[in-house]
């Protein structure tokens, strides 16, 4: 049976049965028709019965995918008064007309806000002062008119405030097409840029601006271009040989004096500098790519500052003074320790800020550099979140940062690093009965199976017994060196009202615990991922949070990858699995060269082309390793149009689930047929998929 019969088998003869005790009609799942495909390497001979589905313009791929949306509408539709619930539940806590915390830069105010019923923002400044006319740069819902799927990249503000240069992408790839706009007449210029990667920033002879572009193959960042808006003719500034380098961008130093292109892979990075005021001369190494060197920088008061892995695992803080940038000339400021991790940091004329990461937790250290003095600010909760936030003046004594746990929404805080006075300008408005104090927040340790402490971070409704009989939701990520940080959500509240406890595991493979924590979790190690939180789910079962009939877990990306490699090795520990554009076809996917991400993550996984990663990225492979067990239910999301995570992907995988699953579960997959790896880019769009995983999940609680 080919698969357009297959397909039009499944939909127009759907099976229908009883359910015993729930009366639930039964729906049969697509079956995709198998073709055999014989991928040998290193003599070692897989058989992927589903690779012809690597397609996108394959009018039966695009079928397979609509049979597979429509199979989960209708066995879910018992649940879509649960979902609608939901849904309108998690809306009615959003504050529809919120504006975000304006901030001040080069005689404005910049901020963005929603209109009641906008899907997507309005940017907005006043000149001065906040009393003052508003101006709109960027209309986005205006601009989304006509498009299923829109995003801006990013803005630039001219320095004479006169124009805007922005990034638009209305296909879900992160292909961007670049615009720029004359404020004083409203007029819109098209560069007819269309494979841009999102960034893009002006010279400071207000006609020039510079921006990445990617190649529309690999979508791998590879050249920066200068536009001169009188020439209109992008000139090629830089070039990106070397494939292992995927990551680029072009920005400025917080003082304005220069601008830089960013090139980075795993392990290596390197920046470029040029004069903001020589649009039109050559960039230059700051230092020169080495090996295993990580830098980033940045400049203020004729000082540059770099922060570098130099000699230094968890990072350390160097300067450098005049036009020698190279290593030999940078000096220490603070030094490496083998307990905090230097995550980034803010300058300003008499100040330095750090963001530090110690005990999974971050610390904000305050640095007066002309008393020569510092302190730390001090958070009160057990576990929470702080960050940097937007600090684009350099002249002042105020510094901001975000603050946020999982029971405070979040906060943009105006610190006085000169008096310590704190003021919150802006928090993030709950509309309905929620009260932060109604909630409890618990930092735990649980103990891996190799003697290390995994952090866990719980938030359940006060009053929840811990009697193993809780719905518990535990997310994590584990990859990339990307730590998971708790964040309010208000979304969340759905699920905690109803009886479920929430909790994030810190598993190596993230920052949380410091970079020997990344190094702990990749390559050869990568199994320590998957153990941490195997060994966090059991933690959490013998501490009577859950059960194993009561425990679910999610994850995206990356941690989807993750998701898919516990639910081969302990498919009996949860009940069920969300996975989010699920990285599941692991060696496959990096042995292609002509996939976005393959060559520059050698570094993360390993290069496959070499036996000894080949096999063992082949032992936890999640879609290799599909076997014939009982399998948790299951809800797979996807994006067609997702160029991080190939939407054949998880489509492969829960079509060969299904295969194997000797359960009676269920495996669901919903692709987006309009979006990419973010999913829905509109607010209200993306509560609906929120919906959708909720329900899915109650449902199995019912």
């Amino acid at each position: 049976m080919n698969l357009k019969k297959s397909i039009i088998w499944t939909l127009s003869a759907f099976l229908f049965f009883a359910c015993g005790q729930t009366g639930r009609e039964q729906i049969q799942a697509p079956v995709a028709e198998k073709q055999e495909k014989q991928l040998i390497m290193h003599g070692d001979t897989r058989i992927d019965f589903y690779y012809w589905m690597n397609d996108r313009e394959n009018p039966e791929v695009i079928a397979y995918l609509e049979a597979e949306n429509d199979y989960l509408k209708q066995s879910l539709k018992h649940a879509e008064a649960s979902r609608e619930e939901l849904f309108n539940e998690m809306l009615g806590r959003l504050k529809q007309d919120e504006s975000s915390a304006p901030y001040f830069y080069n005689g404005y105010y910049y901020y963005t806000r929603y209109e009641e019923g906008g899907e997507y923002p309005i940017y907005c400044r006043k000149k001065s002062s906040m009393d003052a006319e508003e101006e709109i740069l960027l209309n986005g819902p205006q601009m989304a008119e006509g498009h299923r799927y829109f995003r801006v990249g990013s803005y630039s503000i001219s320095p004479d405030n006169q124009r805007i240069a922005y990034t638009v992408d209305t296909l879900g790839r992160r292909q961007y097409t670049i615009f720029y706009k004359d404020l004083s007449t409203q007029n819109i210029s098209s560069t007819a840029i269309e494979n841009a990667a999102g960034d893009v920033e002006w010279a400071a002879d207000n006609k020039t601006f510079f921006f990445t572009t990617i190649d529309p193959i690999t979508l791998r960042y590879f050249k920066v271009f200068r536009y001169n808006t009188e020439q209109k003719t992008p000139v090629e500034m830089y070039y990106e040989e070397d494939d292992t380098y995927y990551y680029m961008g072009v920005s400025g130093t917080t003082d304005g004096k220069y601008l830089t292109i960013n090139v980075s892979s795993t392990l290596s990075s390197e920046t470029l500098i040029l004069e903001s005021d020589n649009p039109s001369g050559d960039f230059r190494a700051f230092q020169p790519r080495q090996k295993d060197l990580i830098y980033s920088i940045d400049h203020v008061d004729d000082k540059f500052y770099i922060l570098t892995n130099h000699q230094a695992q968890n990072f350390r803080l160097m300067e450098t003074i005049g036009t020698n940038t190279q290593i030999t000339n940078w000096r220490e400021v603070i030094a490496h320790r083998d307990d905090v991790l230097l995550e980034s940091m803010a300058l300003f004329n008499d100040f330095i800020v750090l963001q530090e990461r110690s005990n999974a937790l971050r610390q904000m250290r305050i640095i007066n550099t002309r008393e020569n003095t510092e302190h730390y600010l001090e958070f009160e909760e057990e576990a929470y979140t702080a960050a940097i936030n937007i600090n684009r003046e350099p002249d002042t004594d105020i510094f901001r940062f975000s603050y946020t746990s999982l029971t405070t929404p979040a906060s943009i805080i105006d610190y006085n690093m000169n008096t310590r006075e704190q003021n919150t300008v802006w928090q993030q408005t709950v509309l309905g009965d929620f009260d932060s104090d109604d909630y409890e927040t618990r930092r735990l340790f649980a103990p891996a199976r190799d003697g290390e402490e995994i952090p866990v971070t719980l938030v359940y409704k006060k009053g929840t017994k811990q009697d193993g009989n809780n719905p518990l939701l535990q997310y994590s990520y584990g990859s990339y060196g990307i730590s998971v940080d708790p964040r309010f959500n208000s979304n969340l509240i759905s699920l905690l009202d109803r009886g479920f406890v929430y909790a994030m595991a810190h598993i190596r493979g993230g920052q949380d615990m410091g970079r020997q924590w990344y190094e702990d979790g990749k390559l050869l190690e990568k199994i320590n991922t998957f153990n941490d939180f195997i060994d966090v789910s059991e933690f959490l079962i013998s501490e009577n949070y859950t059960s194993p009939n009561m425990l679910f877990a999610q994850g995206g990306s990356a941690g989807g990858l993750l998701m898919g490699a516990i639910v081969n090795m302990r498919p009996e520990l949860y009940k069920g699995i969300i996975a989010g554009v699920p990285f599941v076809d692991v060696v496959t996917t990096m042995l292609d060269e002509t996939i976005p991400l393959t060559t520059s993550e050698y570094d993360e996984w390993g290069n496959p082309n070499d036996s000894l990663y080949y096999h063992y990225m082949l032992s936890y492979s999640p879609y290799d390793q599909v076997s014939e067990q009982a399998y948790p239910n299951i809800l797979i999301t996807s994006g067609l149009y997702d160029s991080q995570v190939q939407y054949w992907e998880p489509t492969k995988w829960a079509a060969k689930l299904r295969t194997h699953n000797t359960g009676d579960s269920k495996i669901f997959l919903y692709t987006n047929m309009e979006a990419g790896h973010s999913g829905a880019s509109g607010r209200f769009q993306r509560l609906h998929e929120v919906a959708l995983q909720y329900a899915f999940m109650l449902d199995l609680v019912e």
